[in-house]
């Protein structure tokens, strides 16, 4: 009988779907090709009615049969999926309709592309990847070790970059091989490395807050929730203790994604005590050069590490880089290139990454900084959707 309702309310929602034509239109403004890209729908943007379930529902191009991957996310956990991830690709000064299907998706890709975890057979690490870049920060235990001079410890917000030069996922695989003393991530064995100091500084996208000519930063993050892992998109909140910029109180917590494709991953900063954060790129050894352009909303890094060369940048959108401050100081890790971004509602959004040589098609410090430029180009330009009617 359960099996019978089951497949009734499937029936009923394909129905459902069917009724309406559901043709979306993707189009693209700048002349430029288009991929990499993630579109968010809605039931409200597709008009579906209330029983009707995102999970159920498939994207194909018109005139074809070809499926595109597809991902769902339950941003607030209540059960019921809120959003449906996928990404086109669209030519450049050009539009493409793609029809809205009712599907199991058992069909569709799931390979886990993009992923995310919290580590605790590594202190209490919390990591995340995609087929390009992988970067974690650290938590609770390892700041306690520090605190009581125990052995092990890290204490920073700020964000490793993990050197990976393979599509695949690396985490479990690199903590697994340490954990179990067969090899160390600390070596690279053809996948990469992890050879990127951070100590005190921001890493790559740690964020302060200045005040008094100084900056203020909070300890290790003290909660986690992963929210979603998949073939386009994790994401994960992290959660800091409350913390003191010289008489300013702060809370902080970070919703963080990192989508399929791209070098870097999106910060979107929930804040109070303050009306801008200084996001910062680590200046290491300050012998790197920088490069900036506020107007366009990027900041970069370009440094030698090692037997290679590695980029660092960040990306604000919508003309909230305010400003850029290259500050130098003796105190160690403490030198950072930092954007000065505006809190809006108690909210501040950037994008960071890194692309390393070895693992890139950014050779040059000029092929990353053209990188930079044009994903701030796209992100202030992003693709539009309308249902055709």
């Amino acid at each position: 009988m359960k099996k019978k309702i089951l497949l009734l309310t499937i029936f009923a929602n394909c129905i459902a779907l069917h009724s309406q034509n559901r043709i979306i239109t993707v189009t693209n403004s700048l002349p430029v090709n288009r991929e990499f890209e993630t579109i968010e729908l809605t039931k409200k943007s597709l008009h579906l009615n209330t029983t009707a379930k995102l999970e159920e529902v498939a994207i194909k191009e018109v005139d074809t049969d070809v499926l595109l991957p597809t991902q769902c996310i339950d941003y607030d956990n209540d059960g019921t999926m809120d959003v449906l991830l996928f990404q086109p690709k669209i030519k450049a000064s050009s539009a493409q309709d793609f029809e809205i299907i009712a599907s199991s998706n058992a069909s569709l890709p799931k390979n886990i592309n993009c992923y995310s975890r919290f580590v605790p057979e590594r202190t209490d690490d919390y990591a995340w990847e995609n087929d390009k870049v992988a970067f974690r920060t650290y938590g609770p235990t390892a700041q306690k070790m520090v605190e009581e001079k125990v052995a092990g410890g890290t204490l920073t917000s700020g964000i490793d970059a993990w050197l990976k030069r393979v599509d695949y996922p690396i985490i479990n695989k690199w903590y697994e091989k340490t954990t179990s003393k067969t090899g160390t991530y600390h070596e690279d064995t053809g996948e990469g490395l992890d050879n990127f100091h951070v100590g005190d500084s921001r890493g790559v996208g740690g964020i302060a807050v200045k005040s008094h000519d100084n900056y203020c930063f909070s300890k290790n993050f003290i909660s986690w929730k992963t929210i979603s892992t998949g073939p386009i998109r994790t994401s994960f909140v992290l959660t800091y203790a409350n913390w003191d910029a010289n008489g300013k109180k702060i809370s902080e917590s970070k919703l963080i994604s990192l989508d399929y494709g791209s070098y870097l991953s999106r910060f979107e900063i929930n804040i109070t005590g303050t009306k801008s954060i200084a996001a910062g790129l680590t200046l290491h050894d300050k012998k790197g050069s920088i490069g900036t352009n506020v107007k366009e909303g990027w900041l970069s890094h370009w440094e030698n590490l090692d037997d290679s060369e590695i980029g660092t940048g960040l990306v604000v959108p919508e003309n909230n880089l305010k400003s850029f401050d290259h500050f130098i100081t003796d105190k160690k890790d403490l030198s950072n290139l930092y954007a000065n971004i505006a809190v809006k509602k108690e909210k501040a959004i950037y994008y960071v990454g890194f692309g390393w040589k070895k693992g890139s098609p950014f050779k040059t410090q000029q092929e990353w900084e053209t990188y930079l430029s044009a994903f701030a180009n796209k992100v202030n330009n992003p693709l539009v959707v309308k249902l055709k009617k």
